[in-house]
């Protein structure tokens, strides 16, 4: 992360120094060039306004005399301009300066030439004995046809140079100004960006290492929020994946002990009396029969086992296929209640059928719709010591609701939600007496609702408890249809 962040300050200090030295630097070369420009041309203009002014006191005066060298002493005085006098041949005749060394030197043909012709000559000129340059400008001496010569004025322009220099330093100045300040703001921008990035890599750690519930904390509102945010929600996934996960992997566990817990008890009992028979430690044919009898209600609790099993796998992998057709929930009724009378009659208790009215056709397998209810009918039996059964249905909106309600013992508000889990018995005491293979309330869940129905259960220990089942009628079938 180190690295990264020397990366990010790396490459944000070169990107804002370069924009900083390349706008500064072009921005000075330009600026500098235009004033230097600028200078000069207003240099040249007031060079050549001041030249027809000399022109204009001495154009009346052809010759070089004493009134004419004091006319130039005191323009030179007035201006601050050194000024000479040529003639048409090109000579220096004189100068604003006494002792002029100068006097009678010849100016460059090319400016005699253009100035005898009566045009202007602008130049830049070395002028030896002197140091710095001079800016020269060039006009005839005289009006119309009547061109004594020229007249030139020059000034030095060192002046000029050194306000460019200046300026140039000036920019400079802007330009390391501008690199500090450069600097100062890729360090902020760099700590501002690697300090949350930091805190993402830490959680994205600890998410790698399996703390799932750790959650990215940041106080931005750009990207990197929206990076923090997707990884907490990639965080949420995981957790409630690993939370399945988890839960999945302690439903096989149970499923496996309940598995191991219901085969090991019939199976015990089988192997103890064949090891008692086999030894010949029963000698009476009734007790051989019993022990028979024993043997066989213990096999066929496994068979039970096996069957509900199959079952419970087929409904939950989507395998089971009902062949739905209208059935007259009245008379599927009657029949389940008559297949269990004699056993309730056994047990003394009295197993009634309530249907109120004229009741909807509903539109399910009839055999699944009977394996619901002889499951509950089962349970109601398993728990029930005295009292009776009440089977009942009625209309109720687009449904047909059924309800299957005992007077037995009851289940605990702690035990209600999980009546509907595999393998869950609501009294492990009771399970000696009440045999069972604890996949019976789970097989109704998934039947009710592969018929698009629904289920729930009330119940008040000691008192009793009713189960409520859910069914669509057949007008909604063909209103979707």
């Amino acid at each position: 992360m180190l690295g990264m962040s020397k990366s990010i300050f790396r490459r944000l200090l070169y990107s804002f120094l370069a924009t900083v030295l390349l706008g500064l630097g072009i921005s000075g070369i330009l600026i500098s060039m235009s004033a230097r420009e600028y200078f000069y041309d207003a240099k040249k203009e007031e060079l050549l306004r001041m030249a027809k002014n000399v022109n204009a006191a001495i154009l009346e005066r052809p010759r070089v005399d004493k009134k004419l060298l004091d006319i130039l002493a005191e323009k030179d005085q007035t201006y601050d301009t050194r000024i000479w006098l040529f003639n048409q041949e090109g000579k220096i005749v004189a100068t604003s300066m006494k002792d002029e060394v100068f006097t009678g030197k010849s100016v460059a043909v090319s400016i005699a030439d253009n100035v005898l012709q009566g045009k202007n000559a602008v130049t830049e000129l070395q002028i030896e004995g002197l140091d710095d340059p001079m800016l020269s400008v060039s006009i005839p001496w005289g009006e119309g046809e009547k061109v004594y010569g020229g007249i030139i004025l020059h000034a030095p322009i060192e002046g000029i140079e050194r306000t460019i220099a200046q300026m140039r330093e000036t920019i400079l100045w802007a330009t390391l100004f501008g690199v500090l300040l450069s600097t100062a703001m890729v360090s902020y921008l760099s700590w501002s960006i690697s300090r949350p990035l930091r805190t993402i890599e830490r959680t994205a750690t600890e998410i790698g290492r399996g703390n799932y519930a750790e959650r990215v904390q940041v106080n931005t509102s750009d990207e990197i929020n929206d990076l923090a945010q997707t990884i907490n929600t990639m965080a949420e996934k995981l957790e409630k994946v690993e939370q399945e996960r988890h839960h999945l992997e302690q439903v096989r566990n149970d499923f496996l002990a309940n598995v191991s817990h219901e085969l090991r008890t019939p199976l015990t009992a089988i192997q103890g009396f064949l090891e008692a028979l086999q030894d010949g430690l029963v000698e009476e044919e009734e007790a051989r029969q019993k022990y028979y009898a024993v043997m066989y209600s213990e096999t066929m609790q496994v068979n039970r086992l096996v069957d509900d099993l199959m079952d419970l796998m087929k409904l939950e992998n989507n395998e089971v296929t009902l062949a739905k057709f209208p059935v007259d929930v009245s008379d599927l009724l009657n029949k389940i209640a008559f297949s269990f009378h004699p056993e309730a009659e056994e047990k003394g208790i009295s197993l009634e059928v309530d249907v109120q009215g004229e009741l909807p056709k509903i539109y399910a397998d009839r055999d699944r719709v009977a394996q619901i209810l002889k499951n509950l009918v089962k349970n109601a039996l398993k728990f029930t010591e005295e009292g009776e059964i009440r089977l009942s249905a009625v209309a109720e909106e687009q449904w047909v609701r059924i309800q299957v309600t005992d007077t037995g013992v009851g289940i605990s508000s702690d035990d209600l939600h999980r009546i509907w889990e595999r393998f869950f018995k609501v009294d492990r005491g009771r399970s000696k007496k009440n045999k069972g293979t604890g996949l019976g309330l789970a097989i109704v869940k998934e039947l009710v609702e592969l018929h698009d129905g629904k289920c729930s259960v009330h119940s008040v220990p000691g008192e009793g408890s009713t189960f409520t089942v859910w069914l669509p009628n057949v007008a909604v079938y063909r209103q979707a249809t």
